[in-house]
């Protein structure tokens, strides 16, 4: 026990978290169970090692960070460990990448049982279905996702500034007044575009090459989070990758099921599976027509985020199609975004219609009850708003 304690003050003490991540405030800590998903590289054992050090410190030992890719733990499981801690005075057990354990579910449940003064933090893949998939923590658990950087958050971290997020209301009914407070600070316009090429993933602020590092990233979501969660064989990741590959080129179209099926030689079912676990991957999103959703065939698929654009296939990356992708993974963190009926318009929580269009070249047809997200522009007036700022929902 002493040497995981070494390693937690260690990594404590030397953690480099330059930007405090809104989901540290949006979390009841007073849950028992808490698990948090998220898509690799995202900064899910940065979040962790942060809510160690603001709560405790490196050096309280009612609180041990452990990573369950430590060869220890297979040989010993997690109620066995949780206990030594527990009975030695621990109380908060952080559990990274706890789906690498066997039986995980099954162990939480038991520590939930057997240590009622433990709590656990735990965090897993977002191909990870917590309830659905492991029904002996349904009622124990409170789940929560990760997300990559928003704008606001980007904007903060290369600005020095401390923007605090809008909601999306505020942002509908009062965007030029919010403008007018961001704007003597710094131009967004400026450091947008350094966003949307690679801002959203964390490890842009390592020294290394971000797009290799993405697709290294990307790689590992399909052989090991999507292979190892769904056990799938490991003769079907061909399969998959080229889905994932096919799919990209026709962005941002409505798939053909049937040609994506004869171009990976499998059935249609399998390719609706197969997209919706590069779903849950969050590597692509997938829009339905109000009142559908899977396994219906998708009206729309999308990649996850703009820098995904920029890594798999840069000189595909047109402009209203990364716009668009942008505004959609914005708002899909707390809202539902629908495939409106007219193409190019998105229905945002059932009843509001949404658009994106360029500010600068764009003469589009305006239509009441609509609203217009424009790009190329710092400013917005009435119902036209600068899609910028739909970065800083959260």
């Amino acid at each position: 026990m002493d040497a995981f304690f070494r390693t937690h003050n260690y990594l404590v003490e030397h953690i480099d978290a330059p930007v405090r991540r809104r989901l540290m405030d949006e979390i009841d800590w007073n849950h028992r169970m808490i698990g948090i998903k998220g898509t690799r590289g995202i900064g899910k054992t940065t979040f962790l090692l942060q809510y160690a050090k603001e709560k405790f410190g490196s050096r309280d030992r009612q609180c041990l960070y452990v990573n369950m890719n430590n060869f220890y733990f297979h040989g010993r499981g997690i109620a066995d460990f949780a206990g030594e801690f527990y009975h030695g005075g621990g109380r908060v057990l952080l559990i990274d990448q706890v789906f690498k354990q066997p039986n995980w579910s099954s162990e939480l449940r038991r520590c939930h049982d057997l240590f009622p003064e433990l709590k656990i933090v735990f965090t897993g893949s977002s191909v990870m279905r917590l309830k659905e998939e492991n029904p002996e923590l349904n009622g124990i658990v409170k789940g929560y996702n990760l997300t990559g950087f928003s704008f606001r958050e980007f904007l903060n971290l290369e600005t020095g500034e401390q923007f605090e997020p809008y909601s999306l209301d505020d942002i509908l009914m009062n965007h030029e007044q919010i403008v007018k407070k961001i704007l003597p600070k710094v131009r967004p316009i400026e450091h947008f575009q350094n966003y949307i090429h690679h801002g959203f993933y964390p490890f842009f602020l390592e020294n290394r090459n971000f797009s290799e590092n993405l697709l290294k990233t990307m790689n590992m979501m399909t052989e090991v989070d999507i292979l190892l969660i769904k056990q799938i064989e490991l003769k079907y990741l061909t399969k998959i990758k080229k889905l994932f590959y096919h799919l990209s080129l026709e962005m941002p179209q409505t798939p053909n099921i049937s040609n994506l099926a004869k171009e990976i030689n499998t059935s249609r079912a399998t390719v609706m599976n197969y997209i919706k676990y590069l779903s849950d991957a969050r590597l692509l999103n997938i829009l339905y027509p109000i009142g559908e959703d899977f396994p219906k065939k998708p009206a729309r698929v999308m990649m996850n985020n703009s820098n995904l654009i920029y890594a798999i296939y840069p000189i595909l990356a047109e402009q209203s199609n990364v716009m668009e992708t942008f505004m959609v993974n914005a708002l899909w963190k707390d809202h539902k975004v629908n495939q409106d009926k007219k193409r190019g318009t998105y229905l945002i929580d059932g009843e509001k219609r949404f658009r994106v269009y360029d500010a600068e070249k764009h003469k589009i047809r305006f239509e009441e009850g609509m609203f217009y997200f424009r790009y190329n522009t710092e400013v917005g007036i009435g119902n036209k708003i600068p899609l910028w700022l739909l970065g800083f929902l959260y």
